[in-house]
């Protein structure tokens, strides 16, 4: 799919989320473009589910953390999408972290898409958390 087409997909998608209901701002074909693009380029780190490392709370031999879960299982459900879509496009490693920065390579709308795979993996009340306390 083309930039411009998920650009358009994602605004109406975003743009249609005023409901309370735990109803998601993505809809499916957005998941399947973040699933390509997840598995592309994050999974080799976070894995192809979004499942992070085992031990992702204990820093390595090099005092830097593991990556974590996406799936709703650690702490990205605890930042807005700018949050996240920041932290995917400037990396961690301003933060002392090891995560690459992706915004040379994903675009504004790609990032979103990635950011809807990885949330399509939250049970419905972590999203309906989440989503009242960023999308209201």
């Amino acid at each position: 799919m083309r930039p411009i087409r998920l650009a358009t997909l994602l605004l109406i998608a975003i743009s249609s989320t005023d409901s309370g209901a735990a109803e998601r701002w993505y809809p499916e074909a957005v998941v399947e473009i973040g699933n390509r693009l997840f598995q592309q380029h994050c999974a080799v780190c976070h894995g192809s589910e979004a499942e992070g490392t085992a031990e992702w709370k204990k820093p390595d031999a090099n005092g830097q953390y593991p990556p974590p879960p996406l799936n709703g299982t650690a702490h990205a459900w605890h930042h807005s999408i700018q949050q996240l879509s920041r932290q995917i496009h400037d990396g961690g490693i301003r933060l002392g972290g090891a995560m690459p920065p992706f915004g040379d390579r994903l675009t504004e709308p790609e990032i979103l898409a990635v950011i809807a795979y990885f949330q399509s993996k939250w049970p419905d009340d972590l999203y309906q958390a989440w989503h009242q306390r960023f999308m209201q």
